[in-house]
């Protein structure tokens, strides 16, 4: 636990000790709040990133948290709301800058009339996710059954998702968009071009060699090493067993290549759903405070607890324990893109948002404990009937 959560400890304490002395109590309260914020409106963005995290390598475990953070804090953050203003007031991102630094109540405004823009990709970005999902016909566990199970029925359409997305996209620019039809239609083509683009990269190399043969060929050298070591720490005699000799994989190059391509767009595809998750926490959060360095840490404090809980979920086993979890974020997700949409138009309280994500996440954690608790009943009733069996049979033979 310290070890996966120590630096979020420790940069939180330098944050609000940093903001403490610059600004006072009133800035280091705001960055705790902001803080807070976002892990409420993130923490099912932790258990969608679990998922894929788990696929990845520990060195892009690493990644992940080290320029990973780096990339959420100043990109996602800073760098992102402030290219997304330039583009859609039409000015250079140095003018945006300025007004971000000196007239932060103006910059608030431009980011605001971008919304639109944001919500769409992210929107749709966030829906494609939740229709892949929920429309994948090899999914096995279901946890609303009588809901999932048709529409992973459904899922046998591959473009299904595609065809979903597109229509979505239609009705909510022609009713939902107010004066913003255009910029929405134009926004969301670009997040599904760009989830279609990253995701099928990276399936690709996931299927011809991300480092499914790799893995498997270095799990093997990984078992042959380890039978070794149990070998002599056994203290065999020489000769009585040979120790197995790994063979050595392909070239080592051309591994490191393969592995390095699918973690890379792995990387490159969590990167995008947080920036996702983040959109709302950015524009929610100049409700709090308009002052642009104080959103950054803030958020950032928030974003760098969610990676670590990422990291925690996969180091714990967590997902596979309780398998509904994932279930629940990826509903979060679902509904997520749903409030994205409305905001075009409707203002929707951050509470509200953080509140629907909650109530995915905790609901399908009840439903896995109540399975959990079901199985093992059920393996408590099969081992006492498989006892009394035994008993049953041995009578008969001391008998006769």
């Amino acid at each position: 636990m310290l070890r996966i959560f120590g630096w979020s400890f420790g940069i939180t304490i330098a944050v609000l000790v940093g903001a403490l002395i610059i600004g006072g109590a009133e800035v280091a309260a705001l960055v705790g709040i902001l803080a807070v914020l976002e892990i409420s409106l993130s923490f099912d963005n932790a258990v969608v990133n679990a998922t894929i995290l788990r696929r990845m390598n520990p060195f892009w475990q690493k990644m992940f948290l080290t320029v990973g953070i780096v990339i959420a804090v100043f990109g996602m953050r800073f760098l992102f709301p402030i290219v997304i203003v330039a583009v859609t007031a039409h000015i250079s991102p140095w003018e945006v800058f300025q007004l971000a630094l000196h007239q932060p109540s103006e910059y608030a405004e431009k980011l605001t009339a971008a919304h639109p823009s944001i919500a769409a990709f992210g929107g749709i970005f966030l829906w494609m996710i939740f229709l892949d999902f929920m429309l994948d016909p090899e999914r096995e566990i279901h946890w609303l059954s009588w809901l999932e199970r048709p529409l992973a029925r459904l899922g046998k359409l591959q473009i299904l998702s595609v065809v979903i997305a597109l229509v979505s996209l239609l009705v909510v620019a022609e009713s939902f968009s107010g004066g913003s039809t255009q910029q929405v239609l134009t926004a969301g083509v670009a997040g599904l071009a760009t989830y279609l683009g990253v995701r099928g990269v990276g399936e690709y190399f996931e299927e011809h060699g991300v480092g499914a043969e790799e893995d498997e060929e270095d799990e093997d050298v990984a078992e042959a090493e380890r039978e070794a070591r149990a070998l002599v720490a056994a203290q065999l005699a020489p000769g009585e067993v040979e120790p197995p000799k790994p063979q050595p994989a392909r070239s080592g190059g051309q591994v490191a290549l393969a592995a390095g391509k699918a973690g890379f767009f792995l990387f490159l595809y969590l990167e995008l759903i947080d920036a996702s998750f983040s959109f709302d926490g950015v524009i929610g959060a100049f409700a709090i405070t308009d002052r642009i360095f104080i959103i950054m840490a803030g958020l950032g404090v928030g974003a760098l607890y969610i990676r670590s809980l990422t990291v925690f979920l996969v180091r714990r086993g967590t997902l596979e324990e309780y398998v509904y979890l994932e279930h629940g974020a990826h509903w979060a997700i679902g509904a997520l893109a749903v409030i994205l949409a409305i905001t075009i138009e409707t203002e929707v309280p951050e509470l509200v948002t953080g509140f629907v994500g909650v109530a995915f996440i905790g609901a399908s954690f009840l439903s896995s404990l109540a399975r959990r608790r079901r199985l093992a009943e059920d393996a408590d009733a099969d081992a006492v009937d498989a006892g009394d069996v035994t008993v049953g049979t041995s009578s008969v033979g001391k008998g006769s």
